[in-house]
């Protein structure tokens, strides 16, 4: 039977003063607030507050994964070390992996996600296609060891993620797959009160070759996305924009002096021209060793994941090394380079008729080189950061600038780990063939952090009523006399009946320190009873959201809270 919580039998420890380690708003009010406490860097305690609300985030994920067929499970944390050596990805995760050894020697990994598991689990039992589509997933805690954990939840070492994979016969059946979780993932965004886009994104250490995140809005986001209004949005570690730039002085290659700064900004001033007529360059040694020098529209910065791409775990040259290929610093250029030196330039500038560029030669820079006469490009890559006023790659108005915080994540890996893995079915044709795969994540406990974030104001949190701990708080100015106390039992037990989730802050505290945390807390509606009201059969209640006031009679209070609770409910 469903009943009222009382304050004084809840562990909630607030705290009057922002911890100093906490940035973001998440990180301090959740602390403040007595929802989570701190353990060891990047580890955290849930406690009740947030548990509960941890809780109707699950519910809302299991909801719409049922919805679409997927079907939950659980596996182990620690994983066999082997099977990430099948996968290949035991030797490039990087650090963030936890490797540890068992007492006969064997390795194991803490699982920070679980494509190799869930493959190495089905492998075995779904050998025909006829057992096809196949879509697992879990609710489990993870764990990478990150080098700088911060943010509170944003950015810990353990946390609750929702992982799912799924199996099909065909890159078609993959595809749908695919998108029933991206629209799944869109409701569950939706359905939890977050503002969130949908964005084009990289694959990172997942893999695979498609793969869109879902950002939360939030100033304090740490992901950089660009957006247009025809409804393109992307990661700008993905985002391919459409690119402008100037040209100087079209003709014949000259030397010119410049002596300033040896930057761009300084650069374009000197000469009385846009950065977006200069070149700017990078020099770098490639994984393999290789020098690389890479020219960019002088306006943008290359774009650390789209280089990795294309040259591998790379480092960039210091100037010792620079010097060693022929490069000068500050007035880089493919002119007069150590010939090793491969020239790769950003394919925004392929129809450029005029570069400005160093002359790898201090105080002087060279006008109007031309590609293919005074100097020969290796290749032509997408390498430059997209930033606002890029043009749409979709319809060419120019994109916006936001930061999000990523909370899902959805892949199409294809037969990235099954074909690794030796994970195969037969097909209809009577041939062995690898699993066509998807790989779709959640962080659940990062999903509560960005809720904070886009939901509070300076007096504390700000729930919306589908994730909240408790829809209404029932602060009475009084506890244990014979007015108010029966009044607030009384209706109390009448709002649980009618099907409202109910904390009573009992505590003998002053009516200031209950408002204030009742605030800081943000249950969505608090009712304030005292003695007047109470004496004319009168409820105050408070809209959290709004700060609206409202007098509500005794025996139409139910109603009037039911009235705008179960709209939003989840």
């Amino acid at each position: 039977m469903a009943r009222y919580e009382l304050m004084s039998r809840t562990y909630a420890p607030t705290l009057k003063e922002d911890p100093a380690e906490a940035e973001l708003a998440s990180h301090r009010l959740l602390l403040r607030a007595g929802m989570i406490r701190k353990t060891a860097a990047g580890l955290y305690s849930y406690l009740p507050f947030a548990w509960r609300s941890l809780m109707k985030i699950e519910a809302i994920i299991r909801e719409e994964m049922d919805a679409i067929g997927a079907q939950e499970i659980l596996v182990p944390m620690i994983v066999p070390g082997e099977i990430w050596q099948q996968s290949g990805r035991w030797d490039v995760y990087g650090p963030e992996l936890l490797r540890l050894k068992d007492r006969h020697g064997r390795d194991f990994v803490v699982g920070p996600t679980h494509e190799e598991t869930f493959v190495d689990l089905v492998m075995n039992e779904l050998r025909s296609y006829k057992q096809l589509p196949v879509t697992l997933y879990q609710i489990q805690d993870k764990f990478r060891d990150e080098i700088r954990p911060r943010f509170g939840l944003m950015r810990g070492r353990e946390f609750i993620m929702k992982d799912g994979y799924s199996f099909d016969a065909t890159v078609e059946g993959m595809q749908k797959s695919y998108e029933d979780e991206k629209a799944a993932y869109a409701r569950i965004c939706e359905r939890c009160g977050l503002k969130a886009l949908p964005v084009v994104a990289d694959s990172g250490q997942i893999g695979g070759d498609t793969s869109v995140e879902f950002m939360a809005l939030a100033e304090s986001g740490e992901a950089s996305l660009v957006w247009c209004d025809c409804g393109f949005a992307a990661d700008t570690e993905a985002a391919c924009a459409k690119i402008s730039f100037d040209e100087y002085a079209v003709g014949d290659a000259v030397e010119i002096e410049t002596p300033c700064e040896g930057s761009i900004a300084s650069l374009a001033a000197f000469l009385g021209i846009t950065e977006q007529a200069c070149r700017k360059s990078f020099a770098l040694i490639a994984e393999d060793g290789s020098p690389v020098l890479c020219l960019l529209p002088g306006d943008h910065e290359l774009n650390d994941v789209k280089a990795e791409h294309a040259f591998g775990h790379y480092d960039v040259m210091d100037e010792e090394k620079m010097a060693a290929y022929g490069l000068v610093k500050g007035y880089m250029g493919p002119i007069g380079a150590d010939p090793r030196v491969r020239i790769v330039a950003d394919a925004s500038l392929k129809d450029a008729q005029s570069w400005l560029i160093g002359a790898n030669k201090v105080g002087y820079h060279i006008k109007g080189a031309l590609p293919g006469r005074d100097f020969e490009v290796a290749e032509w890559l997408d390498l430059a950061t997209a930033q606002e006023g890029d043009g749409c790659p979709h319809c060419g108005a120019p994109l916006h600038t936001a930061r999000g915080i990523e909370v899902s994540q959805v892949f199409q890996l294809g037969t990235k780990y099954s074909e690794a893995m030796g994970a195969t079915f037969m097909d209809e044709d009577g041939v062995e063939k690898p699993f066509q795969m998807g790989c779709y994540g959640i962080g659940v406990s990062r999903t509560l952090a960005a809720v904070v974030e886009q939901y509070n104001d300076e007096h504390g949190i700000i729930f919306p009523v589908s994730v909240a701990p408790y829809e209404v708080e029932i602060v009475p100015l009084n506890v244990g006399d014979d007015l108010v106390w029966p009044a607030v039992e009384r209706l109390a037990g009448e709002l649980v009946a009618h099907g409202l989730e109910v904390i009573v802050d009992d505590r003998s505290e002053r009516a200031g320190v209950k408002f204030a945390d009742a605030d800081l807390y943000g249950m969505p509606y608090q009712v304030i009873l005292g003695k007047r009201g109470v004496a004319n059969g009168m409820a105050e209640v408070k809209d959290r959201a709004t700060g609206e006031r409202t007098d509500v009679p005794f025996d139409g209070l139910a109603a009037y809270l039911l009235e705008r609770i179960a709209p939003k409910r989840a």
